[in-house]
């Protein structure tokens, strides 16, 4: 038989499910706050992470009361919350937990919660609560500009907005592979661009830059990203994606040429197969260290020229080992000077990478911290776009 408690949580989640059907994104705050006090709360807060993750900043309350100031995610228990995905308490007089709100793997923000006493033993009930609160920003989020502003400290550029509007979750995966990209300068960004997707036990990743820092070249990316998907989801293979892409660049937009690595990876034997179109190798990471050379294959032409419409471009293949990560990235993250003149390079961006991972680190926390890194390096002013796409395959189950 149910326990009080566990009918009292259902109860809660189906009045809470039932009331978002009516209910606009700014009513969120009252239907979290609502659902927090019918399971013995005394009070809510919801916090989404901004698009560059470096605050978690409140929703605000449809009174139009002041939502008070954003946390920092390095520093604050509700940020290490964010960054491990682990729920968090804080002692005192009454408690005060923070719970990450996470669609399947991809981190959205945390919810706090104010409870009159700790409550350990109940922590399971609360994360269920969270999981529905996710669902729900991320339901409400696809129509809502009042989310999306919260997310935002400054507008975005007109190209920015339209590769924004193509782009994928951050994060996505399964129990046998994760995929995980950034992009950079988040509001001005022109012409990189990323794409994964997981279905009948392939995860399909491709990362894109398109010449040029302008609206042609954010056009250009998103036609690619269009392109691929509609290639990809008719059954086409990563040759058929490449003609198909340089096909449609050269009929619509012939002025502009774009980098591409297109890849699938079958999650139950770890077979790696994957198209460069002029683009930087992808390093292969074992363990704390790359393979050398792993993925270095003779240069092909970019995509946008018209050479890939006439002949197949040649597909790579490789098998993993359980454990192994791909890393794909634009030139921006490696060409990126500091004052002084010094370039990123590719030994600082896996040095960056493997040292936060082997500190137990989730895959997008550790490229969280590589971008941040990365945007130091060259004073917070990118002058190109910087992208980068970890693909973990752990076919023993203990990725994300």
């Amino acid at each position: 038989m149910p326990t009080c408690d566990e009918k009292t949580l259902g109860r809660v989640l189906a009045r809470a499910l039932v009331r978002s059907r009516a209910d606009g994104p700014g009513d969120l705050p009252g239907l979290v706050e609502e659902a927090v006090r019918g399971l013995g709360g005394t009070g809510a807060r919801l916090f989404l992470a901004d698009v560059q993750q470096r605050h978690l900043v409140p929703l605000p309350e449809p009174s139009g009361a002041d939502p008070g100031e954003p946390l920092d995610i390095e520093s604050t228990l509700a940020g290490r919350a964010y960054r491990l995905r682990r729920t968090q308490f804080s002692a005192g007089p009454s408690s005060v937990a923070w719970f990450p709100l996470v669609d399947g793997i991809e981190r959205i923000g945390v919810l706090r919660v104010s409870l009159p006493r700790p409550v350990p033993d109940a922590v399971i009930r609360w994360e269920a609560l969270a999981t529905v609160v996710a669902l729900l920003v991320v339901s409400k989020g696809a129509f809502s500009d009042v989310i999306v502003r919260t997310t935002r400290d400054r507008p975005m550029s007109l190209q920015a907005e339209l590769l924004w509007a193509f782009l994928p979750p951050r994060t996505i995966g399964t129990r046998d592979v994760t995929s995980s990209a950034v992009v950079e300068p988040a509001y001005e960004v022109g012409g990189d661009a990323f794409d994964h997707s997981v279905a009948g036990g392939r995860l399909h990743l491709s990362v894109f830059d398109a010449m040029g820092h302008d609206l042609a070249s954010g056009g250009a990316s998103s036609v690619a990203l269009a392109a691929c998907r509609s290639t990809r989801r008719a059954g086409g293979d990563l040759a058929a994606i490449a003609q198909t892409i340089d096909r449609t660049l050269c009929r619509w937009i012939p002025d502009r040429l774009l980098t591409a690595v297109v890849a699938d990876l079958d999650a139950a034997t770890g077979e790696l197969a994957w198209i460069n179109c002029g683009h930087p190798t992808p390093l292969l990471i074992r363990g704390r260290h790359v393979v050398a050379e792993a993925l270095q294959r003779r240069a092909e032409l970019p995509l946008g020229l018209g050479f890939h419409e006439h002949g197949q471009q040649p597909v790579h293949h490789l098998r993993l080992q359980p454990g192994d990560r791909l890393l794909v990235y634009t030139d921006g993250v490696t060409d990126a000077r500091s004052a002084t003149g010094e370039t990123f390079g590719e030994e600082r961006l896996t040095d960056t990478l493997v040292r936060h991972m082997a500190g137990g680190e989730p895959a997008p926390e550790a490229l969280r911290q590589l971008i941040h890194a990365l945007l130091a390096h060259q004073d917070h002013r990118l002058r190109d776009d910087a992208t980068i796409a970890l693909v973990e395959w752990h076919p023993d189950g203990r990725g994300e």
